[in-house]
């Protein structure tokens, strides 16, 4: 489906994870992105990065804004597939499928204490390499090559959006990895350097509120939030309009 002119595949975590191990064993390369209300704002102004989210091999839906409306307009989805949960259900699969990961992203020491608390809870976890997300863009193919030379298949990338979703359409094939995914703040909250809301907050789609609370510097960015909302209004207004001038 489609929500503002960006593709939305409507599956869970588990049929995702599925997919995505199958791109990494293919080695086709395939570039996956956890869709959320910021990043469909910033499609509607960005055509680049619209053109990457809807030429992706999967788009997942991430936010609760985005969950929401694809519900409203008949998704059979029972939750969100947020970067973390998507993570954990990659780390089991790719134990099973003796497949190799390497992470990109975070201040420097954060994809270290993330791959070591990962292979902790995932006993076997191949886990090639790490590298944290403080290198400049012209550093890009020495950072391809090196993940490259490890073998690794699966490329988990938090770089925040829409840096990440621009560097693997960039650079996802000189990797060598069959696949690869923008995971956002991901390693932080796997790594305990910040913390993930309670359940009851995530069970009511509050997660977004509960950091806010904790880290109000990011109230600019919680902006997207309405002003999504408003922009799904006009498009549901005008898809009315349309439908009645046609009877």
């Amino acid at each position: 489906m489609q929500i503002l002119g960006c593709r939305l595949d409507p599956i869970d975590a588990e049929v995702a994870a599925s997919r995505i191990t199958a791109f990494a064993r293919e080695g086709a390369g395939a570039q996956v992105v956890t869709l959320g209300t910021e990043m469909v704002v910033y499609a509607q102004r960005d055509a680049g990065f619209r053109e990457i989210v809807n030429s992706c091999a999967l788009s997942l839906c991430d936010t609760i804004g985005l969950f929401a409306v694809a519900r409203l307009r008949g998704a059979n989805l029972n939750r969100r597939v947020t970067g973390v949960e998507l993570i954990e259900d990659l780390c089991g699969a790719a134990v099973c499928a003796g497949i190799g990961i390497y992470l990109v992203g975070g201040a420097p020491g954060i994809a270290e204490r993330a791959a070591q608390q990962l292979r902790a809870r995932y006993p076997g976890l191949n886990i090639c390499g790490v590298r944290d997300g403080f290198f400049a863009d012209q550093e890009s193919p020495a950072v391809a090559d090196a993940i490259r030379a490890t073998g690794a298949q699966l490329l988990l990338v938090g770089l925040g959006s829409p840096r990440q979703e621009f560097w693997l359409a960039t650079h996802l094939a000189r990797t060598g990895c069959g696949s690869g995914i923008g995971v956002g703040g991901s390693f932080d909250v796997i790594s305990g350097n910040v913390a993930r809301a309670p359940q009851v907050w995530r069970r009511f789609g509050l997660e977004w509120l509960y950091r806010l609370v904790r880290e109000p510097h990011r109230w600019r960015r919680q902006l997207a939030l309405p002003y999504f909302v408003w922009l799904v209004l006009l498009d549901s207004l005008r898809t009315a309009k349309r439908a009645a001038a046609k009877e």
